[in-house]
Protein backbone atom coordinates (compact mmCIF):
# COMPACT_ATOMS: atom_id res chain seq x y z
CA UNK A 1 0.00 0.00 0.00
CA UNK A 2 1.59 3.35 -0.63
CA UNK A 3 -0.64 5.21 1.73
CA UNK A 4 -2.28 3.52 4.89
CA UNK A 5 -5.97 3.31 5.51
CA UNK A 6 -7.97 6.38 7.01
CA UNK A 7 -7.80 6.79 11.05
CA UNK A 8 -8.59 9.20 13.62
CA UNK A 9 -6.84 11.95 12.17
CA UNK A 10 -8.61 12.10 8.87
CA UNK A 11 -11.30 13.42 11.05
CA UNK A 12 -9.76 16.37 13.43
CA UNK A 13 -9.65 19.63 12.53
CA UNK A 14 -10.55 23.28 12.40
CA UNK A 15 -13.69 24.78 10.35
CA UNK A 16 -12.49 28.11 8.32
CA UNK A 17 -14.30 31.51 8.13
CA UNK A 18 -15.68 32.92 4.89
CA UNK A 19 -18.79 32.84 2.23
CA UNK A 20 -19.19 30.18 -0.09
CA UNK A 21 -20.58 31.30 -3.48
CA UNK A 22 -21.16 28.23 -5.55
CA UNK A 23 -24.50 26.11 -6.07
CA UNK A 24 -25.85 22.91 -4.48
CA UNK A 25 -26.64 20.55 -7.29
CA UNK A 26 -27.70 17.02 -7.65
CA UNK A 27 -24.85 14.75 -10.15
CA UNK A 28 -26.77 12.62 -12.21
CA UNK A 29 -29.73 12.82 -10.38
CA UNK A 30 -28.98 11.54 -7.48
CA UNK A 31 -25.74 12.47 -5.91
CA UNK A 32 -25.21 15.72 -4.01
CA UNK A 33 -22.57 17.93 -5.64
CA UNK A 34 -21.29 21.58 -5.08
CA UNK A 35 -20.23 23.19 -8.01
CA UNK A 36 -18.29 26.29 -8.18
CA UNK A 37 -17.96 28.31 -11.83
CA UNK A 38 -15.61 30.71 -12.77
CA UNK A 39 -16.03 34.37 -13.82
CA UNK A 40 -16.51 34.81 -17.01
CA UNK A 41 -13.27 36.91 -17.75
CA UNK A 42 -11.22 34.06 -16.06
CA UNK A 43 -12.85 31.37 -17.09
CA UNK A 44 -10.89 28.03 -18.95
CA UNK A 45 -12.76 26.86 -21.62
CA UNK A 46 -12.98 23.35 -21.66
CA UNK A 47 -11.32 22.49 -18.73
CA UNK A 48 -12.87 21.50 -15.26
CA UNK A 49 -11.64 20.00 -11.98
CA UNK A 50 -13.40 17.35 -9.82
CA UNK A 51 -12.47 17.50 -6.33
CA UNK A 52 -13.01 14.41 -4.31
CA UNK A 53 -12.82 15.56 -0.67
CA UNK A 54 -12.15 13.57 2.48
CA UNK A 55 -14.72 12.45 4.98
CA UNK A 56 -16.29 15.56 5.80
CA UNK A 57 -17.43 15.39 2.77
CA UNK A 58 -19.05 18.70 1.27
CA UNK A 59 -19.29 21.64 4.09
CA UNK A 60 -17.50 25.46 4.45
CA UNK A 61 -13.79 24.74 4.16
CA UNK A 62 -13.82 22.41 0.88
CA UNK A 63 -16.58 25.04 -0.41
CA UNK A 64 -14.53 27.71 0.44
CA UNK A 65 -11.68 25.65 -1.78
CA UNK A 66 -13.51 24.71 -4.48
CA UNK A 67 -14.51 28.77 -4.82
CA UNK A 68 -10.76 29.96 -5.01
CA UNK A 69 -10.31 27.18 -7.49
CA UNK A 70 -13.14 28.68 -9.46
CA UNK A 71 -11.23 32.57 -8.82
CA UNK A 72 -8.51 30.70 -10.52
CA UNK A 73 -10.65 29.72 -13.87
CA UNK A 74 -11.69 26.56 -13.14
CA UNK A 75 -15.31 25.04 -13.06
CA UNK A 76 -14.63 22.94 -9.92
CA UNK A 77 -16.90 20.35 -8.92
CA UNK A 78 -17.21 18.79 -5.35
CA UNK A 79 -19.07 15.27 -5.14
CA UNK A 80 -20.03 13.42 -2.03
CA UNK A 81 -18.97 10.51 -2.54
CA UNK A 82 -20.27 8.71 0.52
CA UNK A 83 -24.15 8.85 -0.54
CA UNK A 84 -25.27 11.07 2.44
CA UNK A 85 -23.16 9.79 5.01
CA UNK A 86 -19.65 11.94 6.02
CA UNK A 87 -18.45 12.45 8.77
CA UNK A 88 -18.73 15.58 10.91
CA UNK A 89 -15.64 17.13 12.40
CA UNK A 90 -13.82 16.12 15.40
CA UNK A 91 -15.17 12.73 15.82
CA UNK A 92 -15.19 11.22 19.14
CA UNK A 93 -11.82 9.24 20.31
CA UNK A 94 -14.10 5.56 20.39
CA UNK A 95 -15.73 6.06 16.96
CA UNK A 96 -15.23 3.41 14.46
CA UNK A 97 -13.82 4.68 11.72
CA UNK A 98 -13.70 1.28 9.76
CA UNK A 99 -17.17 0.27 10.90
CA UNK A 100 -18.03 3.58 8.97
CA UNK A 101 -15.96 2.79 6.10
CA UNK A 102 -17.09 -0.83 5.39
CA UNK A 103 -20.58 -0.57 6.96
CA UNK A 104 -21.54 3.06 6.70
CA UNK A 105 -23.22 5.40 9.64
CA UNK A 106 -26.57 3.16 9.02
CA UNK A 107 -25.16 -0.19 8.53
CA UNK A 108 -26.44 -0.53 5.06
CA UNK A 109 -24.13 2.15 3.10
CA UNK A 110 -20.83 1.33 2.48
CA UNK A 111 -17.94 3.50 1.53
CA UNK A 112 -15.56 0.67 -0.39
CA UNK A 113 -14.45 1.49 -3.40
CA UNK A 114 -17.37 -0.75 -5.01
CA UNK A 115 -19.91 1.60 -3.43
CA UNK A 116 -17.54 5.14 -4.43
CA UNK A 117 -16.37 4.12 -8.11
CA UNK A 118 -19.95 4.21 -9.67
CA UNK A 119 -20.09 7.82 -7.83
CA UNK A 120 -16.80 9.18 -9.39
CA UNK A 121 -18.12 8.07 -12.40
CA UNK A 122 -21.06 9.65 -12.60
CA UNK A 123 -18.90 13.19 -11.83
CA UNK A 124 -17.22 12.44 -14.52
CA UNK A 125 -19.86 11.67 -16.99
CA UNK A 126 -21.43 14.88 -16.09
CA UNK A 127 -18.21 17.15 -15.94
CA UNK A 128 -17.61 15.89 -19.59
CA UNK A 129 -21.06 16.13 -21.18
CA UNK A 130 -23.41 18.48 -19.38
CA UNK A 131 -20.68 21.11 -18.60
CA UNK A 132 -18.39 20.69 -21.67
CA UNK A 133 -15.14 19.78 -19.72
CA UNK A 134 -12.62 18.28 -22.40
CA UNK A 135 -9.80 18.10 -19.96
CA UNK A 136 -10.28 17.09 -16.63
CA UNK A 137 -8.08 17.64 -13.46
CA UNK A 138 -9.09 15.81 -10.07
CA UNK A 139 -8.18 16.83 -6.39
CA UNK A 140 -8.20 14.37 -3.98
CA UNK A 141 -8.09 15.14 -0.34
CA UNK A 142 -6.96 11.94 2.33
CA UNK A 143 -9.77 9.55 1.39
CA UNK A 144 -10.59 11.16 -2.21
CA UNK A 145 -6.41 10.83 -3.04
CA UNK A 146 -7.49 6.89 -3.97
CA UNK A 147 -10.17 7.61 -6.22
CA UNK A 148 -7.63 10.05 -8.44
CA UNK A 149 -5.65 7.50 -8.82
CA UNK A 150 -8.17 4.55 -9.83
CA UNK A 151 -9.93 7.00 -12.45
CA UNK A 152 -7.48 8.54 -14.28
CA UNK A 153 -8.47 5.14 -16.58
CA UNK A 154 -12.21 6.96 -17.00
CA UNK A 155 -11.20 10.61 -18.12
CA UNK A 156 -8.76 11.95 -15.45
CA UNK A 157 -5.94 14.14 -17.45
CA UNK A 158 -3.96 15.30 -14.24
CA UNK A 159 -4.17 14.89 -10.94
CA UNK A 160 -3.15 16.17 -7.69
CA UNK A 161 -3.82 14.43 -3.69
CA UNK A 162 -2.74 15.96 -0.31
CA UNK A 163 -2.33 13.80 2.50
CA UNK A 164 -3.45 10.93 0.88
CA UNK A 165 -4.90 7.74 2.42
CA UNK A 166 -6.08 4.02 1.61
CA UNK A 167 -3.60 4.37 -2.07
CA UNK A 168 -2.86 1.16 -3.09
CA UNK A 169 0.65 0.68 -4.68
CA UNK A 170 -1.04 -0.70 -8.04
CA UNK A 171 -3.28 2.13 -7.91
CA UNK A 172 -0.59 4.79 -7.78
CA UNK A 173 1.60 2.49 -10.56
CA UNK A 174 -1.83 2.64 -12.86
CA UNK A 175 -1.91 6.87 -13.11
CA UNK A 176 -1.50 7.59 -16.65
CA UNK A 177 -0.75 11.75 -16.67
CA UNK A 178 1.22 13.95 -14.34
CA UNK A 179 0.05 13.53 -10.50
CA UNK A 180 1.56 15.99 -7.90
CA UNK A 181 1.36 15.39 -3.91
CA UNK A 182 1.46 17.36 -1.10
CA UNK A 183 2.84 15.74 2.55
CA UNK A 184 2.54 16.72 6.00
CA UNK A 185 5.60 16.23 7.96
CA UNK A 186 3.66 14.46 10.98
CA UNK A 187 1.54 12.02 9.42
CA UNK A 188 1.00 8.17 10.48
CA UNK A 189 -0.63 7.25 7.59
CA UNK A 190 1.61 8.94 4.91
CA UNK A 191 4.86 8.86 6.38
CA UNK A 192 8.21 8.85 5.07
CA UNK A 193 8.46 5.26 4.10
CA UNK A 194 5.28 5.78 2.06
CA UNK A 195 6.73 8.85 0.41
CA UNK A 196 9.53 7.47 -0.33
CA UNK A 197 7.73 3.99 -1.92
CA UNK A 198 5.33 6.59 -3.94
CA UNK A 199 8.33 8.29 -5.59
CA UNK A 200 9.89 5.27 -6.57
CA UNK A 201 6.63 4.20 -7.96
CA UNK A 202 5.81 7.55 -9.87
CA UNK A 203 9.12 7.49 -11.23
CA UNK A 204 8.70 4.07 -13.01
CA UNK A 205 5.45 5.27 -14.83
CA UNK A 206 7.30 7.80 -16.82
CA UNK A 207 4.52 10.83 -15.62
CA UNK A 208 5.66 13.97 -14.25
CA UNK A 209 5.60 13.97 -10.70
CA UNK A 210 5.61 16.64 -7.62
CA UNK A 211 5.99 15.76 -3.65
CA UNK A 212 6.43 18.85 -1.65
CA UNK A 213 6.62 18.05 1.99
CA UNK A 214 5.47 20.50 4.69
CA UNK A 215 6.90 20.84 8.18
CA UNK A 216 5.37 21.56 11.26
CA UNK A 217 1.81 19.97 10.11
CA UNK A 218 -0.01 16.85 10.46
CA UNK A 219 -2.64 15.02 8.28
CA UNK A 220 -5.77 17.16 6.75
CA UNK A 221 -3.76 20.40 7.24
CA UNK A 222 -4.52 21.25 3.34
CA UNK A 223 -8.12 21.53 4.49
CA UNK A 224 -8.41 21.95 8.24
CA UNK A 225 -5.60 22.74 9.23
CA UNK A 226 -5.72 25.91 11.76
CA UNK A 227 -5.03 28.91 10.14
CA UNK A 228 -4.58 30.92 13.45
CA UNK A 229 -1.31 29.26 14.00
CA UNK A 230 1.70 30.70 11.13
CA UNK A 231 3.01 27.56 10.00
CA UNK A 232 -0.15 25.40 9.51
CA UNK A 233 -1.61 29.09 7.66
CA UNK A 234 1.09 29.08 5.35
CA UNK A 235 1.59 24.87 4.76
CA UNK A 236 -1.91 25.31 3.66
CA UNK A 237 -2.24 28.27 1.44
CA UNK A 238 0.60 27.12 -0.19
CA UNK A 239 -0.82 23.30 -0.85
CA UNK A 240 -3.28 25.17 -2.63
CA UNK A 241 -1.59 26.92 -4.88
CA UNK A 242 0.84 24.32 -5.72
CA UNK A 243 -2.36 22.38 -7.20
CA UNK A 244 -3.20 25.18 -9.52
CA UNK A 245 -0.13 25.85 -10.25
CA UNK A 246 0.05 22.04 -11.25
CA UNK A 247 -3.07 22.16 -13.22
CA UNK A 248 -1.85 25.91 -14.69
CA UNK A 249 1.24 23.84 -15.85
CA UNK A 250 -0.21 20.38 -17.19
CA UNK A 251 -4.05 21.38 -17.76
CA UNK A 252 -4.15 24.16 -19.82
Amino acid sequence: MASNPPSKCCTVGVKHEGSSTGEHIKVAGKHDGYLATPPADKKHEGVGLLYIPDVIGIWQNSQLMADQLAANGYLTLIIDPFNGDPLPLNRPGDFDFMAWMTKGSTGDNPHTKEAVDPIILDAIKTLKEEYGVKKLGALGYCFGAKYVARHYKDGIDVGYFAHPSFVDEDELAGVTGPLSIAAAETDTIFPAEKRHKSEEILKKTGQPYQINLYSGVEHGFAVRGDTSKKQAKFAKEHAFLQAVHWFDEHLL
